[in-house]
């Protein structure tokens, strides 16, 4: 199995979901599930910020070009609906589903096309930044998916390729090679805000959340932590260029 991880960066004015999320820096964006077949694809996104950025983002969901993933750059024709799942004080859950048309594309599609099937996808959609975590089987020509996501979006997004390895048995706990419960405590804290400044959450708001005990979560935090700082000092650094891609 191969990861391949890369970030569209949106220009201002190209992307709904985008601008406002550039508006409202502190909330962030997960989707929770993400499945696509040659006509269709359907997914749930799961945003966390204040409520009156919530509603901002719905708002853009709603109305923006076809922003669940079609990335033709004109109305395209396609059949699209999203509805909200929860949308609480802090928590906005959207379903997403479109049907796709021939001049309708997207990443997952993109992947179908080069990549083959069975790819697993993981999205990440802070400020104008969205990151894609795609994992597949290996085989298939990851050069021209990159091309074709890369004509896909035009001039609205840039593309930066951001990892690109074999998944073997120090990465299945978690981000990194982390075990499972530290990658899930790291991935909370910056969901919920826990390394901003000023912090939207602290420990205890974030292990009532995880249902654990404080000093359990602060344990988790600390080793995961300290094993991305001694990977960084170590030089086992994140390739950053395309070019590096076979």
């Amino acid at each position: 199995m191969r990861e391949l991880a890369f970030t569209l960066r949106y220009e201002p004015g190209t992307n709904a979901v985008a601008d406002a999320l550039a508006d409202h820096p502190e909330v962030r964006i997960r989707s929770l599930s993400l499945h696509a077949t040659p006509e269709s694809l359907w997914r749930v996104d799961h945003a966390a910020g204040p409520a009156d950025a919530l509603d901002d983002v719905e708002r853009a969901f709603r109305v923006g070009d076809y922003y669940a993933d079609c990335l033709a750059t004109a109305e395209c024709g396609a059949a699209r609906t999203t509805q909200v799942l929860e949308h609480a004080a802090d928590t906005l859950v959207l379903y997403s589903y479109w049907e796709r048309t021939p001049v309708c594309t997207s990443v997952p599609h993109i992947a179908l096309d080069h990549l083959g099937d069975g790819a697993l996808f993981e999205t990440r959609h802070a400020e104008r930044e969205y990151d894609w975590r795609v994992i597949h089987s290996g085989g298939g020509d990851v050069r021209a998916f990159l091309d074709a996501v890369e004509e896909a979006v035009g001039d609205r997004a840039t593309l930066a390729v951001t990892r690109l390895t074999d998944v073997g048995p120090a990465a299945r706990g978690g981000t990194d090679g982390l075990p499972a419960e530290q990658d899930a405590a790291l991935r909370a804290a910056v969901e919920h805000g826990y390394y901003e400044t000023p912090r939207r959450n602290d420990v205890s708001d974030l292990a009532d959340r995880l249902g654990v005990p404080r000093s359990t979560l602060t344990y988790r935090l600390r080793r995961a932590e300290a094993h991305l700082a001694e990977r960084y000092v170590a030089g086992d650094r994140i390739p950053g260029d395309v070019s590096t891609v076979p």
